[in-house]
């Protein structure tokens, strides 16, 4: 059992950054020399993120050991720099089956089982858990959703009964928002007051309000939450909108919110060791060598009439990662693949430095990513396929170079007289009877990489084999379809190389072009976006960005 808990929750609105509140604390906790983890708790009865769309809910980050979580969970393994798992991943689907489950197999006694204590037991020896799994003395708890939710009260009310048993050892963090109407042109306390009030109904009073705001908190504001919060004002942490997220912890750090929490927590308080991302800071604003633009052609952009970058969230942090590393200012331009269908990519499409089509389901703008597979190969323009990029582009080829006019993957298309992509043949059984969720090739996978191409190069330029004599790597995967291998020596004749395969089902894991013939031309069936950290950049997006920096310069 973990010796000490901090719940962090949300008031006034969502999307504040409670995940990169909860990863801060975190981090700041783990630099000082302790061991923590943490859990993000969950309010939808999904069993897990795998089955919604990421338009609903962003895009939904994938463990090492397979587990489809929320996003959250992918800041917590950038911020720590270590893996999350299956058991730090909790949602209110998770809770409600395993205590149906535990009824009808009688494991109550014959008690009427009820929200309070079943429920909130399930949740807190979850929590616990984790803190096992993970050899954590301290676990920071994301609630999901705002405070004032039916949906997650359950949660709240388990935070309650473990401050109840655990006097001393539970802190309270809550993250609000304060929001500066234009006409009055200061940021108002009002909702925080409210959001406060709602968790002092619950018999939550917490030890520190996080302030969301556009810019930092003033003396009088301090003073007000200080006065109508019941809460001293040094225990306020003012969190303005930052230029980079990665600047959290240091702003927090600046505030003590770490003196303060090991103040309350009975830790012994150690200055942290922030030098690595201080100078990973320093680098993200200091000058800036090289510019590059990079068109991301994709089908989850739209909401209505706005677009969101949480559907690709994962990817757009590992370029990120990449681009800072190169020292480089990266301009990313969202092309929605529905209107390449329309309009023509010719049409749409700005002059760029690099294309990357990533991570998608079924027919809906398929045959626009196709051509945009196909114009990159064309033009020279450096090309990166994430998953469905990957098939796209082996689809765009056997019809452009191969002279398959109708090739194309079962997915789409199960009559196509050259299913290039086909579903893999353990996935039928699935397929036939409707279980989607957690049933695809799911989690780390290893693979044999060639010697002289463009994936090997790059894995050994980077360090990142995790065995190099071997060729060995291991990356994360979310499918369904694979490269149909009956059709690999059509494609190795007309000049593709599959430069690896899977080591345990021979399977092809990466395509590429020779370097003698494109730039960089190069599709992964895994997911080295979800493996990216801001310390560690992902070598295939390093070497990405390299070609693309090179042709920029051209």
């Amino acid at each position: 059992m973990p010796s000490k808990y901090i719940f962090v929750s949300g008031g006034v609105l969502s999307g504040l950054g409670k995940g990169i509140s909860s990863a801060s604390i975190a981090f700041l906790l783990q630099a000082s020399g302790n061991k923590v983890t943490n859990v993000k708790c969950e309010n939808y009865l999904n069993i897990d993120a795998g089955t919604i769309n990421p338009i609903e809910h962003g895009d939904p980050f994938l463990c090492e050991d397979g587990t489809e979580a929320d996003m959250d969970i992918g800041t917590y393994e950038k911020y720590l720099g270590k893996n999350m798992f299956r058991h730090n991943f909790i949602t209110m689907g998770q809770v409600y089956k395993e205590v149906i489950d535990r009824e009808r197999r009688f494991e109550y006694r014959g008690e009427d089982v009820e929200g309070i204590p079943h429920i909130t037991n399930e949740i807190i020896d979850r929590i616990n858990l984790a803190a096992k799994k993970d050899n954590a003395d301290i676990v920071v708890v994301e609630l999901g959703g705002t405070v004032g939710e039916y949906q997650n009260l359950f949660y709240y009310e388990a935070s309650r009964i473990l401050t109840l048993k655990n006097p001393g050892d539970v802190i309270h963090i809550h993250v609000s928002y304060l929001p500066t109407p234009p006409h009055l042109g200061e940021p108002k306390t009002k909702p925080t007051q409210q959001s406060v009030r709602s968790l002092n109904s619950m018999g939550i009073q917490p030890d520190f309000i996080i302030a969301r705001s556009e810019k930092p908190l003033d003396k009088r504001r301090r003073d007000r939450f200080s006065l109508f919060c019941n809460i001293r004002s040094e225990d306020i942490i003012s969190s303005p909108d930052a230029d980079n997220v990665y600047e959290v912890p240091l702003q927090f750090h600046q505030q003590g919110i770490l003196q303060g929490i090991c103040k309350k927590l009975g830790l012994a308080y150690k200055e942290p060791d922030l030098k690595n991302w201080q100078n990973l800071i320093s680098k993200v604003k200091g000058p800036k060598k090289n510019k590059i633009s990079i068109a991301i052609v994709g089908k989850y952009f739209k909401t209505g009439e706005y677009q969101l970058r949480d559907s690709y969230a994962a990817l757009m942090d590992a370029i990120d990662h990449a681009s800072w590393a190169h020292e480089a200012k990266l301009k990313t331009v969202w092309i929605d693949a529905e209107k390449v269908e329309k309009e023509g990519l010719e049409n749409v499409l700005p002059e760029v430095d690099g294309m990357i089509v990533p991570i998608g389901w079924g027919e809906r703008g398929a045959e626009g990513m196709i051509q945009a597979a196909g114009y990159a190969r064309d033009r020279k323009i450096p090309y990166l396929g994430l998953c469905y990029g990957m098939q796209l582009a082996v689809i765009s080829f056997a019809r452009d170079v191969i002279g398959w006019n109708k090739a194309n993957t079962t997915e789409n298309d199960k009559h196509t007289p050259y299913p290039v992509i086909h579903l893999m043949p353990a996935q039928k059984e699935f397929m036939a009877r409707r279980a989607y969720g957690g049933t695809m090739r799911l989690g780390a996978w290893q693979a044999r990489i060639e010697k002289d191409t463009i994936a090997h190069d790059a894995y050994n330029k980077y360090g990142q084999f995790i065995n190099k004599e071997k060729g060995l790597t291991s990356e994360r995967h979310r499918h369904r379809y694979e490269f149909n291998d009956h059709y690999a020596k059509h494609f190795i004749n007309k000049g593709m190389k599959f430069s690896a395969r899977s080591a345990v089902e021979n399977l092809v894991e990466i395509m590429e072009l020779p370097r003698s013939v494109h730039p960089f031309y190069l599709g992964t069936q895994g997911h080295p976006e979800y493996k990216s950290r801001p310390l560690k950049p992902h070598a295939l997006f390093m070497e990405y960005l390299s070609a693309c920096i090179k042709y920029s310069k051209r």
